[in-house]
C-alpha cells in the first residue's frame, strides 16, 4: 500500500461521488483517459475492484463502499491540515467556502459578500448554492468551510450557531388583500402551492398547514419561490415565503400579503460548520458580519 497517493484518493473520491468518468474528470481538471488509468493503477495496487462499469456510469463495488468511508476520513483530515495552515499564516482567512440554501441566497447573499469584503480586506469567497442536505455532505467531505440553513439540523459533527428568526407570511391574490387571514386548519382546505421535495421551507410549510401526505393533490409545487408567487398572482392558489423574501418577489407580482396570527410560523437562520474544523475562531467572527448584513437588511425593508 506505500504506492498509494493522496491524488489517487481524490480522483476516487470524485468518481464515487458523481459516479462517471467525464463529470469526475472534469471536477478533478484533468482528462477522462488519465483519470481512467489512474483509478485503474489504484485498483490493482489494492488488489480488489472498486467499481462496477456499466454503459454509461459506474457505482462502487461492497469493497469500494468501505473504501470510500475511509477514504473520505482521510482527505477531510488532511483538508483540515490546509485550514489549520490557512488559520495560523495570517490573522484572518484568504479563502472562504460558503454554502447557503436557496430560500436565503438571493436575499441575503449579496449582503453578506459586500459586508465580508468590507470587514475583511482580500478575502476570497466561494459560494455553493443548494438544499440543505446537500450542503451537510458537502460540509462533511470538507468542501465547505461553513453553510447558512435553517436551524436545527441535528447533526452530531456540526456545530449549530443561531443567527435571527423570520416570520413566515401568507402570499394571495391581489384581489384578497384585506380579508381576514385563514387559520391554518384552513390552508389545507385551498390550493397550496409549495417548493418541490428536498427544501426544509416546504417542510416547515406543510408541518405549519398540518398536511401530511393524505390529500398530495391539493398541493401544487414549484422550483423556487418566484416561481410560487408568480403563480399566486395568476390566480392559481395561495403561498407561504419567508418574509426576507417579500420586498424582492412580490415587487411585480399581483399579490398581497398577510400575516398570520400567533402563534406566527417561523424559522431560525443559523451557521453550521464541522467540529473539528480549526477555522471555528474565524467563523464566529464572519458569524457577526453575517448576522449585522441581516439586522440591517430586515431594517431597510421595513415593516410590511
Amino acid at each position: 500500500m506505500a504506492n498509494l497517493t493522496l491524488k489517487q484518493l481524490r480522483y476516487f473520491e470524485a468518481l464515487a461521488r458523481h459516479g462517471r468518468f467525464r463529470h469526475a474528470a472534469d471536477a478533478c481538471a484533468i482528462s477522462q483517459p488519465a483519470l481512467s488509468m489512474q483509478i485503474k493503477e489504484l485498483e490493482e495496487e489494492l488488489g480488489n475492484d472498486l467499481f462496477e462499469r456499466g454503459a454509461r456510469e459506474v457505482k462502487l463495488t461492497a469493497f469500494g463502499q468501505t473504501f470510500a468511508l475511509r477514504v473520505r476520513g482521510i482527505l477531510r483530515a488532511v483538508d483540515e491540515l490546509g485550514d489549520l495552515a490557512r488559520a495560523s499564516r495570517t490573522p484572518f482567512l484568504s479563502r472562504l467556502r460558503i454554502g447557503i440554501i436557496p430560500t436565503v441566497a438571493p436575499y441575503l447573499l449579496p449582503a453578506i459578500i459586500n459586508d465580508l469584503h468590507q470587514s475583511f480586506d482580500g478575502i476570497q469567497i466561494e459560494v455553493r448554492e443548494t438544499m440543505t442536505a446537500k450542503l451537510i455532505q458537502e460540509l462533511s467531505q470538507g468542501d465547505l468551510d461553513m453553510a447558512i440553513v435553517a436551524l436545527p439540523v441535528s447533526e452530531p459533527s456540526l456545530t449549530e450557531l443561531k443567527l435571527f428568526e423570520e416570520e413566515f407570511v401568507l402570499v394571495r391574490h391581489r384581489e384578497d388583500e384585506g380579508k381576514p387571514t385563514p387559520e391554518p386548519d384552513k390552508l389545507r382546505e385551498m390550493r397550496l402551492l409549495l417548493l418541490e421535495e428536498g427544501h426544509c421551507f416546504r417542510d416547515q410549510a406543510l408541518s405549519f398547514c398540518r398536511i401530511g401526505s393524505a390529500r398530495p393533490r391539493e398541493v401544487m409545487e414549484g422550483s423556487s419561490l418566484s416561481t410560487l408567487v408568480q403563480m399566486v398572482g395568476a390566480g392559481i392558489g395561495i403561498t407561504l415565503i419567508p418574509e426576507m423574501a417579500v420586498p424582492v418577489e412580490t415587487r411585480s407580482a399581483q399579490v398581497s400579503i398577510a400575516r398570520f396570527q400567533t402563534p406566527r410560523p417561523a424559522r431560525t437562520i443559523g451557521m453550521i460548520w464541522r467540529n473539528s474544523t480549526p477555522l471555528a475562531k474565524q467563523l464566529l467572527e464572519i458569524s457577526e458580519v453575517v448576522r449585522r448584513s441581516a439586522d440591517a437588511m430586515r431594517e431597510r425593508c421595513g415593516p410590511l
